[in-house]
């Protein structure tokens, strides 16, 4: 007990300690400064890593139905083909799109 009560009081005397020195004076208003634009990247990188990885995923999807659908009916490759093609193309406009996205709001 005399432990944990030791503990406490060191915890408490060190916040103690830490809050004059945590005080600043406000900011003037004309210089402001945007203390989260490095939160933002990061945010707005892990953001479109999920895009891509989202892409990515649907494109392999496509590429393997196209080759099983190919493979089980012959005749119909070249419309699959074709299928396949514009599929891909609005999979990656979306990638795309987050990119244009990111670098807007970042």
């Amino acid at each position: 007990m005399s432990k944990l009560r030791f503990l406490f009081f060191a915890v408490v005397g060190v916040l103690m300690a830490a809050m004059p020195a945590l005080a600043q004076a406000p900011a003037a208003a004309d210089h402001v400064v945007d203390n989260s634009a490095g939160l933002k990247a990061i945010a707005a990188g892990v953001g479109f890593a999920i895009a891509v990885v989202g892409g990515a995923l649907g494109q392999s999807r496509i590429g393997a139905a196209a080759c099983e659908g190919a493979a089980r009916n012959p005749g119909a490759a070249a419309k699959i083909q074709t299928m396949m093609i514009l599929g891909l193309a609005l999979i990656e406009s979306l990638v795309l799109f987050a990119l244009v996205i990111v670098f807007v709001k970042v």
